[in-house]
């Protein structure tokens, strides 16, 4: 049976909440993230129209004030985002025969007993995109294809308010002229690294021989050429093994210093992994825990797309789950880290 799997990410979430929430805000430059007036921090998520400033998630604070003064700059209302997110999950859950949930703002869902063939399927996804528009006033992108890799470089092709439909014998055409980093799981350390090797397309990486990419970069060199062929055979999944491996850490006073958190989530990081690695195991899912000094507390995980048993991986999207956290005007009392979705180190566990 074809696969049709749907990848729906919504467009700016943070700030495009904040512009309905606040009419007046609409049309302008909206900065969700630190106050730059205390200098520190990032930018959690910029809207559309501040990104024309040249601002990106994760962008230092002050750099999005010197390149957009003018900008509306809001901090991180993450109770209402989660309030938000759990009724457009609601709408999904009902268009899927299955259904997973990869972050706040993004999910898959597989269509496939839902509809007859991909046109069908076009039809469906202008449907969730109709519904969720008139519940919630906010837009979102669906990229349709016949794998969740695919689903996933599609639904950012035409941003925001897109659709992109990808059939199966279009697999190759669409991806290979885009470059490397489309490819989730290639960041800007291995994109120049390719680079290096002169491969800066897709489909020059799909042309590449696999054991020199397994050379290079190890185990993972096998995901990025199987990738790159459009090949992505991991099943859109509801229920995660229980399965998993974490640290936590409680400070001893409760605090709002940006280093210490992140210098302990380091910390917690590397024994997590060294664990990771004495159990032989790979992971796809990484949680982060934070409890604030009120004793409210929230969960907050991503789900790659990939195997990885990098601790650089690990850290970096501790950093990204963990940043809308850290602006809260309250202090923290505990931070934690896990590792879910769990498989032996098994390179037949990679081969198609």
């Amino acid at each position: 049976m074809q696969r049709i799997i749907f990848h729906i990410d919504m467009d700016a979430f943070f700030p495009s909440i904040e512009q309905r929430e606040h009419p007046e805000y609409r049309n302008m430059p909206v900065i969700v993230g630190a106050d730059p007036k205390k200098g520190r921090g990032v930018v959690s998520s910029p809207s559309y129209e501040a990104r024309k400033f040249g601002i990106k998630s994760g962008m230092p604070i002050s750099k999005a004030w010197k390149l957009c003064p003018q900008a509306m700059y809001l901090p991180v209302n993450f109770r209402l985002y989660e309030k938000v997110s759990s009724r457009i999950i609601n709408i999904l859950r009902k268009y899927a025969e299955k259904f997973e949930q990869v972050s706040i703002d993004e999910c898959y869902l597989d269509v496939s007993k839902k509809v007859k063939g991909f046109e069908e399927a076009k039809e469906l996804a202008f449907s969730i995109k109709k519904e969720i528009l008139e519940k919630e006033v906010l837009t979102c992108s669906i990229g349709i294809a016949p794998n969740k890799l695919v689903a996933k470089i599609a639904s950012d092709f035409q941003k925001p308010d897109g659709l992109t439909l990808v059939k199966p014998e279009e697999v190759k055409n669409f991806i290979s002229p885009l470059p490397v980093d489309k490819i989730p799981g290639i960041g800007r350390k291995t994109k120049r690294a390719l680079e290096e090797m002169k491969i800066k397309t897709i489909g020059e990486l799909a042309k590449t021989n696999v054991s020199l990419l397994t050379e290079n970069f190890g185990k993972i060199g096998i995901y990025f050429h199987l990738a790159a062929n459009g090949i992505d055979e991991s099943e859109v999944e509801e229920e995660y093994e229980v399965k998993s491996i974490g640290r936590e850490h409680t400070f001893e006073k409760d605090t709002e210093d940006v280093n210490l958190i992140h210098r302990t989530l380091e910390e917690l990081a590397g024994e997590v992994y060294e664990e990771v690695k004495a159990s032989n195991y790979m992971f796809k899912t990484v949680t982060i825990k934070v409890r604030y000094e009120d004793f409210e507390t929230h969960t907050h995980a991503k789900t790659l797309n990939f195997f990885t048993d990098m601790l650089g991986e690990m850290v970096k999207i501790g950093k990204e789950l963990l940043e809308p956290f850290l602006y809260s005007e309250r202090r923290i009392r505990l931070i934690g880290i896990r590792v879910s979705k769990l498989s032996e180190m098994k390179v037949t566990k990679l081969r198609v």
